[in-house]
C-alpha cells in the first residue's frame, strides 16, 4: 500500500514497526503538496527544511523507544490562526502578513508532544470570517473533488489538505461550523469539541465565547486520536475545563444498540438540497439497522440561531480585532500623517471587505442605544437555544442532521451575496452557541460527485457518544477511509487557477 493511502494511525504503526521512516512519510506528503498546491492552494506556508529537521529528531526518539504515541511521525498541517513560535502566523490577512509569534499555541504544543511533524500552516478565510475560504489575502483554496468549487470555510485549507493527501491530519478552528461545514464539503471527518475541551491559548480570537480548536482527519479513528492528543486542561486559558477523561479512542466501538437518535424536523425542511437530505436519511437508516432508535422531533428556535450568532460573533470580533492597529506588530501603512491617520490607513489597507463588514456590524450592535436592542437580546436568545438543546438531550443521546444545506457551491457564487453565505451556516451555528460537541462524517456524494456530510451533535462532554456512532456507521458501510481521486496531475491545471507556488 502506498504511504498516502494510509490513515494517520496506520502510518504511525508502520513507522513504529520500522516499515516506513518518518522522512519517507514527510517526502510523500510534500511531494503530493508540491504537485497539488499550484491548483488547490491549501497552504499559506510550507516549510520543507523544518519538516525534515522535525522528522529526523522524531525518528531518533522513536528508535530510542522514547516516543510511543499512536501518532508519532505523522505529517500534519495547522490552520494559520494558531501561533507557532518564530513561524509566520497570518490568519490569511494582509494585516498580519509579516507576524511571527514569540510562543506556540497549547493545542499545537500538545501535538508536538505526540510526535507529529508539522508541515506548515493552511489557508483560511481572513480571520476565520467566511464560509468558503475565498476571503483569504492569499487567494481562494479549491475543493480537491472539483476545483471549480469551494472547499468550505473557514478551515477550508486544512480540510482540502487532508482530502487531497497533502497531510495525514490537520487542526482547524470552529466558531460557527468552520470545521464541520468544510469537512462536509471535502469529504473528511471533522469535530468541534465541547467548548473548553481544547485550549484556546495561542488561537487568534474571532468570537472568544464561540471559538474552539478541533481535529480534521481521514476517518473517525484518526479524528479520535488527534482529539485525544490535543485535548487538555490549560491554566493559561480561563475557559479551559479540566475533564476527568480524555481517552477518546476508547469510544472506537461498533455498537449503537439502544442509542436514541433524534432528527430535527426543522433541519430537513425547506432549503435543504434533496440529494443531501437523501444521503443523510440513508445514513440515519444505517444506524437504525445497527440497533439505534431513530425519531423525528421538533427543535425550536432554529430560525433565531443565525441572527443571534452573527450579532454575538461580530460584536466579539470588533472587540478582538481592535488590537491590530499597526503599532505593536503586523502590517503598517507606509503613507500616513499622524497617529490617528496611521490607524485608519493601516486598518483600511490591512483588512479585507468581509472583515470590515463584520467589524462595522459588531461595533454597531455594541454602540450606545443599540446594545440592549441587539447584543443583550442575542445573549438571551443564546441562553434559550441552550435550553432547547438541554430539553432535547433529556430524550435523545444524539441529534442527527446535515452539516450544510447543499454540497460545495461554485467558486465566486457565495461572496456576491453575504446573507446567502451566512444562511449556509444554519445547521452548525447552534452547536457553538450552546457550547456542544459536533462532528461531520462523510455519507456519500451528490450527482456531481461532491461529498455530503452528516452532522452528529452530542450533549456537553459527550464526544465519545458521537465517536461511537460515527465509527459504527463507518464499520457498517465500509467507509473507514475512501481514497481521494489522484491529484498528481493537478499542476497541469494551474493555468486555470489563481493559486500560488507553496512558499
Amino acid at each position: 500500500m502506498e504511504i498516502l493511502e494510509l490513515t494517520a494511525l496506520e502510518l504511525a504503526k508502520k513507522i513504529k514497526a520500522g516499515e516506513v521512516t518518518v522522512r519517507q512519510a514527510v517526502d510523500a506528503a510534500l511531494e503530493k503538496a508540491e504537485a497539488a498546491e499550484p491548483v488547490i492552494n491549501s497552504y499559506v506556508t510550507l516549510d520543507r527544511e523544518d519538516a525534515y529537521a522535525q522528522a529526523d529528531e522524531i525518528q531518533k526518539k522513536i528508535d530510542a523507544g522514547e516516543l510511543d504515541s499512536p501518532l508519532a511521525g505523522v505529517p500534519v498541517a495547522i490552520k494559520d490562526n494558531m501561533c507557532i513560535k518564530d513561524q509566520l502566523t497570518t490568519c490569511s490577512s494582509k494585516i498580519l502578513s509579516n507576524f511571527k509569534p514569540t510562543y506556540t499555541a497549547e493545542a499545537v504544543e500538545n501535538l508536538k508532544k505526540a510526535g507529529v511533524v508539522i508541515l506548515g500552516k493552511t489557508n483560511m478565510d481572513e480571520f476565520a470570517m467566511g464560509s468558503t475560504t475565498e476571503t483569504s489575502y492569499y487567494g481562494p483554496t479549491k475543493n480537491p473533488h472539483n476545483t471549480a468549487h469551494v472547499p468550505g470555510g473557514s478551515s477550508g485549507g486544512s480540510c482540502a489538505a487532508v482530502a487531497a493527501g497533502e497531510c495525514f491530519g490537520a487542526l482547524g478552528s470552529d466558531t460557527g461550523g468552520s470545521i464541520r461545514q468544510p469537512s462536509s464539503y471535502c469529504g473528511v471527518v471533522g469535530m468541534k469539541p465541547t467548548y473548553g475541551t481544547v485550549s484556546r491559548y495561542g488561537l487568534v480570537a474571532y468570537g472568544s465565547s464561540l471559538d474552539q480548536i478541533g481535529p480534521i482527519a481521514k476517518d473517525v479513528s484518526d479524528c479520535a486520536a488527534f482529539l485525544e492528543a490535543i485535548a487538555s486542561h490549560d491554566p493559561k486559558d480561563s475557559t479551559s475545563i479540566a475533564r476527568e477523561d480524555y481517552r477518546f479512542t476508547e469510544a472506537l466501538v461498533s455498537d449503537v444498540k439502544g442509542l436514541k437518535i433524534g432528527i430535527p424536523k426543522d433541519y430537513m425542511g425547506d432549503g435543504l438540497d434533496p440529494e443531501v437530505k437523501e444521503a443523510v436519511m440513508n445514513a440515519a437508516k444505517v444506524l437504525e439497522e445497527q440497533g439505534a432508535v431513530v425519531e423525528m422531533f421538533d427543535l425550536g428556535l432554529v430560525k433565531y440561531a443565525i441572527p443571534a450568532y452573527y450579532t454575538i460573533a461580530d460584536a466579539e470580533a470588533s472587540s478582538n480585532l481592535e488590537r491590530f492597529d499597526g503599532v505593536k506588530y503586523g502590517y503598517r501603512s507606509s503613507d500616513y500623517e499622524g497617529l490617528h491617520n496611521m490607524y485608519k490607513k493601516t486598518r483600511s489597507e490591512g483588512f479585507g471587505a468581509e472583515v470590515k463588514r463584520r467589524i462595522m456590524l459588531g461595533s454597531f450592535v455594541l454602540s450606545s442605544g443599540y446594545y440592549d436592542a441587539y447584543y443583550l437580546k442575542a445573549l438571551r436568545t443564546k441562553a434559550l437555544i441552550k435550553q432547547e438543546f438541554d430539553k432535547a438531550f433529556e430524550t435523545y443521546d444524539i441529534i442527527l442532521g446535515p452539516a450544510a444545506p447543499t454540497t460545495a457551491p461554485e467558486l465566486g457564487k457565495s461572496l456576491s451575496d453575504p446573507l446567502k453565505m451566512y444562511l449556509g451556516d444554519i445547521y452548525t451555528i447552534s452547536v457553538n452557541l450552546a457550547g456542544l460537541p459536533g462532528m461531520s462524517v462523510p455519507v456519500g456524494k451528490d450527482s456531481k460527485g461532491l461529498p455530503v456530510g452528516m452532522q452528529l451533535i452530542g450533549n456537553a462532554f459527550e464526544e465519545k457518544t458521537l465517536i461511537r456512532a460515527a465509527y459504527t456507521y463507518e464499520c457498517a458501510t465500509g467507509k473507514q477511509y475512501e481514497k481521494m481521486a489522484d491529484l498528481d496531475g493537478a499542476a497541469a491545471q494551474s493555468q486555470a487557477a489563481d493559486g500560488k507556488e507553496a512558499r
